[in-house]
C-alpha cells in the first residue's frame, strides 16, 4: 500500500483518538468474520427449506453457499491494495461496508438456493475487503509501537466469532428463520457506515500500480469453475459426467494458464515469484493444508449435531462453542511465543492436538457421549489456535518490506482457496456416504418430522439409517485426518531456528497482515 507521508509521530498510550478508529474497523470485522461461522449451522436448514423434508438438497449443493463467499474473498482481496490506492482507504471502506450490507439483505430475499449462492457472492465481495482495508487503517493511525495491543483489540472478533457465530445463527433460526440470519447484519452495517463516516479520516487516493486485469479474467473464474465440477460429483454420481470433468479441466487450465502467464508483468494478481523464498513456500503449503483439513472438517460438526443427534440449530450452535474457546485459550500464548520460539517448534504441537481431536470425530456414532465429543472438539480448539497465527508469522517474517504486501496476500488467498477446497472436498464425501445407505436419508428426515418413522419401517429402521449416517460422517473425518498428518509433515520442515524479522520497513511501518 501507498503512504507518500513521512511517518507522523505517535504517542506511546492508546488514546481515545486511536480507539475510535479502532470501534470502525472491529464492527467491520465483526460482521465479516461472525457471517462465516453463523451460516455453518443453517446447512441443514437450507437443505430443507429449499427442498422438502422427505427430499432434501443434497449436502454437497447447499455447501456452495460458504464456498462461494469464500471464493469471493479470496477473489477481492487481491484487488484491494490496488483499490485503496486508486479510490481511497476511507471511500473504500464504506462501500465495502454498503456491498457486504446489500448482499446481506439480498440473501435474506433469496427464492431458491441458487439465487442464495448468488447473493453470497456479493457479499463475499464487501467482506472480503473489510479485514485488509481495517488493517490498512490501523496500521497508519496506531504506528508500529502500538500495533501489537492494538492487535489484541482486533483478536476479540476473531477469537469470539467461532464461539458466538453458530450460537446467534441458531438463536436466530430457532427464535424466527434462516431470513434473520442475514437481515441481521443490516443494523450492523447502517450503524458501521455512519461511525466510518464520521470517525475516518478522509485520504487523498494516490494510484500505485497498474491491475492485472487479464490475470484476475483467469484466475477467480478457473478457481469457481474446478470446484463446481468437484462439487457436482454426489449430484452426477460419477467422475465421468460432462458436468464434472469438463468444468474441472477448463477450470484447471485457466489455472494453470495464470501459473505461467503470473510471471510476465510487473505487478502480476498474485507475486508467485515469492515462492523463491523457502519459508514462505513452506508455510504456504502447510496453510493449504491446515485450512483445507480443519475448515472442510469443522463444518460437518452443526450438521451432524442436528441430523444425526436431532438436536436444534441453537443447540448445535451451543455444542459446537468449546472449540472456540479452546481457540481463543490457546491463539494469545502462541501469538506470543512465536515472537520468542520458532515456529517449528510452535505449530507441529498444535498440529498434533488437531490430530487427537480429529481421531476422536473418526470415532463418533449416533450414541458417541457429549462429554467425549465436548472434549474432542475442546482439544482441536486448542490446536486451532496455536497453529493459525505462528504459520502467518513463519511466512511473512522473512520477507522485505516490499514483499510484505504481495506475501500477505498470497497467504491469505491460500487460506480462502484452501477453505474452499476442504469444503467441497468433505462435502461430496459426506453426500455420497450418505448416499450409500438406503436408510440414511430418510431416518434423517425422520428427525425434523417424527410421522414418517413407521413408513421407513419402524424405530428400528430409523435407529440403522441414523447409524449409518454417522458412519458416513466418521469416514468423512478420517480423510480429514489423513490430510492434518499430511500437514505435520510439511510443518517439521518449518524454521526451527531464530530468524531475523525484516518486517518494518524504511519509515518503521509494520506490514499489513490480512486475516
Amino acid at each position: 500500500m501507498t503512504n507518500s507521508q513521512s511517518a507522523p509521530e505517535y504517542p506511546d498510550k492508546i488514546d481515545a483518538a486511536v480507539l475510535k478508529v479502532a470501534g470502525v474497523v472491529v464492527l467491520g470485522a465483526i460482521m465479516s468474520i461472525l457471517d462465516i461461522t453463523v451460516v455453518n449451522v443453517a446447512l441443514p436448514t437450507f437443505q430443507t427449506d429449499f427442498g422438502t423434508v422427505d427430499h432434501p438438497l443434497a449436502y454437497s449443493t447447499v455447501a456452495w453457499t460458504v464456498t462461494a463467499y469464500t471464493l469471493a474473498l479470496a477473489t477481492v482481496i487481491p484487488l484491494t491494495g490496488w483499490a485503496a490506492d486508486r479510490f481511497g482507504t476511507k471511500r473504500l471502506y464504506m462501500t465495502a461496508i454498503a456491498l457486504f450490507t446489500i448482499g446481506s439483505v439480498l440473501c435474506a430475499m433469496a427464492w431458491s438456493i441458487e439465487a442464495l449462492i448468488a447473493f453470497r457472492v456479493v457479499q463475499g465481495l464487501g467482506g472480503g475487503m473489510l479485514m485488509p482495508l481495517g488493517m490498512t487503517i490501523m496500521t497508519r493511525a496506531a504506528g508500529p509501537q502500538r500495533m501489537g495491543r492494538l492487535m489484541a483489540i482486533l483478536g476479540v472478533p476473531m477469537l469470539l466469532g467461532p464461539i458466538l457465530g453458530p450460537i446467534l445463527g441458531g438463536w436466530l433460526i430457532d427464535a424466527a428463520s434462516w431470513h434473520w440470519v442475514f437481515l441481521i447484519n443490516l443494523p450492523i452495517g447502517l450503524i458501521a457506515m455512519v461511525y466510518a463516516w464520521r470517525v475516518l479520516d478522509a485520504d487523498r487516493p494516490e494510484p500505485s500500480e497498474s491491475f492485472d486485469v487479464v490475470g484476475m479474467l483467469m484466475m477467480s473464474p478457473g478457481l469457481a469453475l474446478f470446484l463446481f465440477g468437484i462439487s457436482s460429483i454426489p449430484e452426477e454420481g460419477t467422475i465421468a459426467a460432462p458436468r464434472v470433468w469438463i468444468t474441472m479441466l477448463v477450470g484447471a487450465a485457466l489455472v494453470i494458464g495464470f501459473v505461467f502467464y503470473s510471471f510476465k508483468p510487473q505487478h502480476p494478481l498474485l507475486d508467485l515469484r515469492l515462492f523463491r523464498n523457502r519459508n514462505l513456500t513452506v508455510s504456504i503449503i502447510t496453510m493449504f493444508l491446515f485450512g483445507a483439513a480443519f475448515f472442510g472438517g469443522l463444518l460437518l460438526v452443526p450438521t451432524y449435531f442436528q441430523q444425526v443427534r436431532g438436536e436444534s440449530v441453537l443447540m448445535a450452535g451451543l455444542l459446537v462453542a468449546p472449540q472456540g474457546i479452546g481457540a481463543m485459550l490457546t491463539m494469545p500464548i502462541a501469538g506470543a511465543l512465536a515472537d520468542r520460539f520458532p515456529v517449528g517448534r510452535i505449530v507441529p504441537v498444535g498440529l498434533l492436538l488437531i490430530l487427537i481431536g480429529m481421531f476422536g470425530l473418526t470415532q463418533i456414532e449416533a450414541d458417541t457421549s457429549y462429554a467425549f465429543l465436548i472434549g474432542t472438539l475442546f482439544v482441536m480448539g486448542l490446536g486451532m489456535g496455536a497453529t493459525m497465527m505462528p504459520i502467518m508469522t513463519s511466512a511473512l517474517r522473512t520477507l522485505t518490506h516490499h514483499e510484505v504486501a504481495r506475501g500477505s496476500t498470497l497467504l491469505n488467498i491460500t487460506q480462502q482457496i484452501a477453505s474452499s477446497v476442504g469444503v467441497a472436498v468433505m462435502s461430496v464425501l459426506l453426500t455420497n456416504g450418505l448416499k450409500s445407505s438406503d436408510l440414511a436419508g430418510p431416518a434423517i428426515a425422520s428427525q425434523a418430522d417424527p410421522s414418517l418413522v413407521d413408513r421407513i419401517g419402524g424405530p428400528a429402521a430409523v435407529a440403522k439409517g441414523l447409524s449409518d449416517a454417522a458412519e458416513a460422517f466418521a469416514h468423512t473425518y478420517w480423510v480429514a485426518l489423513a490430510m492434518v498428518a499430511v500437514t505435520v509433515v510439511s510443518a517439521l520442515f518449518l524454521p526451527r531456528k531464530r530468524e531475523a524479522s525484516r518486517l518494518l520497513d524504511d519509515e518503521g511501518q509494520p506490514p499489513v497482515v490480512i486475516h
